[in-house]
C-alpha cells in the first residue's frame, strides 16, 4: 500500500526517505494518483519483472516542493502527475529529465507526448459537457458555445484553481489566442449559476438538484455514478445527458495522467522498465476498467462502463504540452476575467 503524505509541506519533508531493496531491484514512485486500485498495476509490475514498487502519495505540488528540496540526493525515479498542466512546475524546476524510448515512442501518439521528451501520457481524461434533459431541449456543441449568452445564469463548472479548468483554458488559448479565450473566459462567468464550489462530481450534482442546467466536468465523474453509490447523483442520474464537444472541428479536450523520468533517479533501468510497463496492454487496460480513465494507447479495448459514452473525436491537434506552456497565461486572464 502507499505511504499517503499529510497536506501540509512540513509534514512532506517530514518523512524519511524511502526504504528499499537493492537499486537494481527497486524502483521509488512519487505519484500524485490516488487510487487503491493502482496497487494491483504496481502488483502485476513487480510479479513480470522483480522490481519492487515504493510509492509515496501526496498533491503533485507536495511531490514537485519535495524533489526540490531533495535535490541530487532525491531517491525518486518516477513521477506521476493527474494532469499534464501540472507538470509546468515540474518542467520549470528542472526536476525531470528526458527520457527516450522506441517502445514509448512507437505505442503513444505524438501529441500525448511531451516534445522534449520530459513526460508522456499514460492515460486521458475527457471533459465534457452535461445537461439537464428535462429543462434543455438544445444542448451546446463546443466548449466556445458555453460563453453564449443564452446560457445566462445555467453553468455550473468548477473554480479557476482547478487544473481541469486551467488546462481547458490553456488549450483554449493555443486554439483561439489569448485576447479571444479571455472574451470565453468571461462569458462562463457571466453564465455561471452560481459561484464555483465543490469538484465535478458536485457538478453532476448541481444538474440533478436543478441549481444550473449546464455542467462541465471530466467523464469519469459521470461513469462513477453507474459503478458507485453517489449519494444526489446515482439514484437519478438517467437525467443527465452529454455532449461530446466540437466534434465537427478540432475534437474534445482530453488531458492526461503523465508520467516521467526524475532527473536524480538513482535506478534508471527500473525507472525505464515502469515507464514502459506503463504502455503495457495490461497496464492500459487497467486504467479503463479500474477508474473508466481513456487508453493512451490507440488500440486497447474499453470495458462496458467506460464503453458507455459511446464513441468520440479527441483532440489531436492540440499538442498536450501546450497546457504547461500556457498554464500562466491561463491563470492571469481567470484573474482578470474574475473566475474564482
Amino acid at each position: 500500500m502507499p505511504l499517503t503524505l499529510p497536506r501540509g509541506l512540513a509534514a512532506a519533508f517530514a518523512l524519511t526517505a524511502l526504504a528499499a531493496p537493492a537499486l537494481a531491484q527497486s524502483v521509488n514512485v512519487y505519484s500524485s494518483r490516488h487510487y487503491d486500485s493502482d496497487d494491483r498495476l504496481y502488483t502485476e509490475f513487480t510479479e513480470r519483472t522483480g522490481i519492487e514498487v515504493n510509492r509515496i502519495e501526496a498533491s503533485a505540488d507536495e511531490l514537485i516542493a519535495r524533489l526540490e528540496a531533495e535535490g541530487d540526493n532525491s531517491p525518486a525515479d518516477v513521477f506521476l502527475a493527474v494532469d499534464a498542466g501540472r507538470m509546468t512546475r515540474a518542467e520549470n524546476s528542472g526536476v525531470l529529465q528526458s527520457f527516450d524510448s522506441e517502445t514509448i515512442e512507437a505505442r503513444v501518439p505524438p501529441h500525448l507526448q511531451h516534445p522534449e521528451n520530459l513526460w508522456f501520457g499514460i492515460s486521458q481524461r475527457a471533459r465534457i459537457i452535461f445537461y439537464a434533459k428535462d429543462r434543455v431541449e438544445t444542448p451546446p456543441r463546443t466548449y466556445e458555445a458555453l460563453a453564449d449568452e443564452k446560457w445566462d445564469d445555467q453553468i455550473c463548472i468548477r473554480s479557476s484553481s482547478n487544473v481541469y479548468n486551467q488546462s481547458l483554458l490553456a488549450s483554449i488559448i493555443e486554439v483561439h489566442g489569448e485576447d479571444a479565450a479571455e472574451d470565453w473566459a468571461a462569458g462562463i462567468v457571466e453564465n455561471m449559476a452560481r459561484a464555483p464550489q465543490g469538484g465535478d462530481t458536485d457538478q453532476l450534482r448541481a444538474l440533478i438538484s436543478g441549481e444550473c442546467d449546464i455542467a462541465v466536468a471530466n467523464h469519469y465523474y459521470f461513469l462513477r455514478g453507474f459503478d458507485t453509490d453517489i449519494s444526489g447523483l446515482s439514484d437519478n442520474i438517467d437525467e443527465i445527458g452529454w455532449i461530446w464537444p466540437n466534434q465537427g472541428e478540432r475534437g474534445a479536450h482530453v488531458n492526461l495522467a503523465t508520467a516521467a523520468q526524475t532527473a536524480a533517479s538513482p535506478n534508471p533501468e527500473a525507472a525505464a522498465a515502469l515507464l514502459e510497463f506503463l504502455t503495457s496492454e495490461f497496464a492500459q487496460r487497467h486504467f479503463a476498467e479500474a477508474n473508466n480513465e481513456y487508453p493512451a494507447v490507440p488500440g486497447v479495448g474499453l470495458d462496458e462502463d467506460t464503453a458507455r459514452l459511446g464513441l468520440f473525436i479527441p483532440d489531436t491537434q492540440t499538442n498536450t504540452a501546450a497546457f504547461s506552456r500556457n498554464a500562466k497565461a491561463a491563470q492571469q486572464i481567470f484573474n482578470e476575467v474574475g473566475w474564482n
